[in-house]
């Protein structure tokens, strides 16, 4: 029989209701060996996830605040959900070992994984299979950095012990037994490196959306839905800010090729969409998958007469930047100038330095910043194949009166990105996706 490993967002681990849901996937499909849940996300708009409740308890014990109220909430949750689906488990024990690590000053990845743990055992004992604490397989070198060759070592071993089991995402352990957390992404991260620990044949991953659109539909009314899409494109469409699925944790499958599922645990007769290693060329299908674009870049733009005569040059101003900790996501340039596209968030208190040491040491004829720039970037493996994509993207920015200030296109003809000022970012998208779409 194969494989699938499971992974259960916050959203559908929220209370007893979701929980109800995922009972129902999970014994309906007796494929779905091993299951690793998130820790109770929001049930609403204004409700607090429990990871957010943990970070304030924690902040507030550490600066010798009373932090009764907040540990309350987060008891009166777990309580809750345990009544909600009628589940007879005696929760003190665990509360009064949690509390009392915070006044032994536990720290910070600690306090906060406690939300994967406890929803990991209540999930274990509610669908009665067994418990594996992720401390004991997820082995970290240093806080936050996997030791991959013993992490799936532990991992192998589960399978040969265990038929079925739950096992917390979001943190694992230091040789010495300490607990520490994956830095970002650690739910979806989990999931795929157990995904690919006891050899999956599929790692699903359930959250409160029925898997890809073809552009945000905060922007977009009813955009296409994406069935299928390939590695690549899912990376790229992440980047630019398509937040569905983190990124990185495609990489532990991807070695594999184990396929993926984005599936919507409150509507789970929805297809979904299927992450593969290539998709399917479909004749008559849109040049592009998806489109998706993030805001708040600016363009340091540096000429020079004779730039590509200078071998040291572009050394010297990623130099620069290395030192600053600036990092550079796309790099436009003609023989005499050179166009660094950085986040607005690097720059912070350092634009004027950074102007002085690149005049410093490249000496160049001219520096200057363009701000307020958004990126826009249109995917698809397809775009190789069809003619005219670059034409029909700029005539429909053109038609809609919007200045394209930057171009870029990677050898793989994956993608276009266009940089634009953030002012036309809505209308860019919604021009951009009635032309493909």
């Amino acid at each position: 029989m194969s494989i699938t490993v499971a992974k259960f967002g916050g959203t559908s681990l929220a209370n007893g209701s979701q929980f109800k849901k995922v009972y129902e996937i999970i014994k309906n499909d007796p494929s779905k060996k091993y299951i690793v849940p998130s820790a109770p996300g929001k049930e609403s708009k204004e409700d607090t996830k429990i990871t957010d409740l943990l970070y304030l308890l924690y902040d507030l014990s550490s600066h010798g605040i009373s932090y009764n109220d907040v540990f309350s909430m987060f008891k009166d949750r777990y309580s809750r959900i345990c009544q909600e689906i009628n589940l007879d488990l005696d929760l003190d024990p665990y509360f009064d070992e949690i509390e009392e690590s915070i006044k032994n000053k536990a720290s910070r990845d600690y306090i906060s994984s406690r939300g994967e743990y406890l929803n990991g055992i209540l999930l274990s004992k509610y669908l009665d299979i067994p418990f594996v604490d992720a401390k004991d397989v997820m082995i970290f070198k240093k806080p936050h950095v996997l030791d991959e060759e013993k992490t799936y070592k532990a991992l192998g071993k589960i399978r040969e012990t265990y038929d079925q089991a739950v096992i917390p995402g979001f943190y694992g352990a230091l040789k010495n037994g300490e607990i520490t957390t994956f830095s970002r992404g650690g739910g979806d991260l989990s999931g795929a490196i157990v995904a690919r620990g006891v050899g999956a044949d599929l790692y699903e991953n359930w959250t409160d959306v029925s898997g890809f659109l073809a552009a945000d539909p905060k922007l977009i009314k009813n955009p296409n839905h994406i069935e299928e899409i390939s590695y690549a494109e899912l990376r790229e469409l992440s980047y630019m800010g398509a937040s569905i699925l983190h990124d990185e944790a495609i990489f532990p499958v991807i070695s594999q090729g184990i396929p993926i599922a984005i599936k919507n645990t409150n509507a789970p007769e929805d297809l979904g969409t299927r992450i593969v290693p290539q998709s399917k060329n479909v004749k008559g299908t849109s040049e592009i998958t998806g489109i998706a674009g993030r805001q708040g870049f600016s363009v340091i733009n540096i000429e020079k007469i004779r730039m590509n005569r200078d071998l040291s040059f572009h050394r010297k101003v990623f130099s620069i930047l290395e030192a600053n900790d600036i990092y550079v996501e796309h790099i436009p340039s003609s023989i005499d100038s050179l166009s660094l596209i950085v986040k607005d968030d690097d720059l912070q208190g350092k634009k004027s330095r950074v102007i002085s040491e690149i005049k410093t040491l490249c000496n160049p004829d001219r520096v200057h910043f363009v701000s307020n720039i958004s990126l826009i970037a249109v995917v698809g493996q397809n775009m190789k194949n069809h003619i005219g994509t670059s034409a029909k993207l700029f005539t429909a920015l053109a038609q809609a009166k919007i200045n394209i200030q930057m171009i870029t296109q990677g050898s793989s003809e994956l993608n276009i990105i266009v940089g634009i000022d953030t002012d036309d970012f809505d209308p860019a998208i919604q021009a951009i996706y009635k032309a493909f779409f």
